[in-house]
Parts: structure tokens; sequence; C-alpha cells
């Protein structure tokens, strides 16, 4: 998987016991600003959908072959990925410790594994499927990428 860290000064992998529950986690190492740009998505290569993936377009995905791979979902994000400028950015302020999450719908049309949420978010969607089987409502206040908004609007 990953085999060093690209930016050891702005994250950590948390990994969970050798049980395999899937439960690592990234969290940042430093104080971001909301909005800051955190890092940039760089040396992926387009790939097909997978769980390690990001979709970038309507028919493209990049696999994220960092420790940015370890962000989970959120249904509160405390990140936001841009698809269009490859940027992982500060949804809010974050401190030392935050984990660094994003809505995965907001880039993911429809999962190639789709998985229950255990987020605890108020505005929790329930069942992390993709884009496509969200109603519009639970997409209102999230980050939502062009490519994400255009097939929403095909859909309606």
């Amino acid at each position: 998987m990953v085999e060093s860290l690209k930016f050891p000064d702005r994250f950590e992998i948390v990994r969970s016991g050798a049980d395999g529950d899937f439960k690592s986690k990234l969290v940042v190492l430093r104080p971001f600003q909301a909005k800051e740009v955190m890092a940039k998505i760089e040396g992926c290569y387009e790939a097909f959908k997978r769980w390690s993936s990001v979709q970038i377009s309507a028919d493209k995905h990049i696999e994220l072959n960092s420790e940015l791979v370890f962000m989970n979902h959120s249904c509160d994000p405390s990140v936001i990925i841009d698809v269009e400028t490859l940027e992982v950015i500060a949804a809010r302020d974050l401190q030392p410790g935050d984990e660094a999450t994003f809505f995965y719908p907001s880039t993911e049309w429809d999962m190639s594994q789709p998985f229950d949420c255990w987020c605890g978010a108020p505005q929790c969607i329930k069942r992390v499927s993709g884009a496509k089987n969200l109603p519009a409502e639970a997409l209102k206040c999230q980050f939502i990428n062009k490519h994400i908004r255009s097939l929403l609007d095909r859909q309606a």
C-alpha cells in the first residue's frame, strides 16, 4: 500500500489494531485554517473505480497513492477534495490530532464498495453508496464537485 509518507509534516496515519477492522485514519499534525490548501494530489494516475480511487469526472478516477488514501468518510467532513484543482482543502479550522475526513459523495457518483456510515453526524446519510443514490436534501449543505453536480442535473 503506502510505503512512505508524502506529507510527513502535515499528516499521520493512525492505524487500528491488527484485527483488520478497517478503522485506520488520517490525522493532521499541524493547525490548518479553513479554506487552506492542505495538500496537492500529485503523482496519481487514471484508474478504474475502486475503494482507493477518487472520481474526477463523469467517467474517470485517480488512484490516491499517498497517505491521503487513509481519509475516511464523514457526513460532517473536515476537508474538501476539489478535483478540478486536485487539492485537499480544510473545510474548517483544524488542530493537530483532528481527523482528515471528506464527504465521499462529493466526488463519487456510484461507489464500488458501498458501506454503512458510522460517522455519527446529525446529518448522517446512513448508507454511503455515491451521490446517485442520495436525495437532493442530503447534498444541499455539502461541497459537491462539478462533475457530480452535472450528473445530478442529468438525473433530475
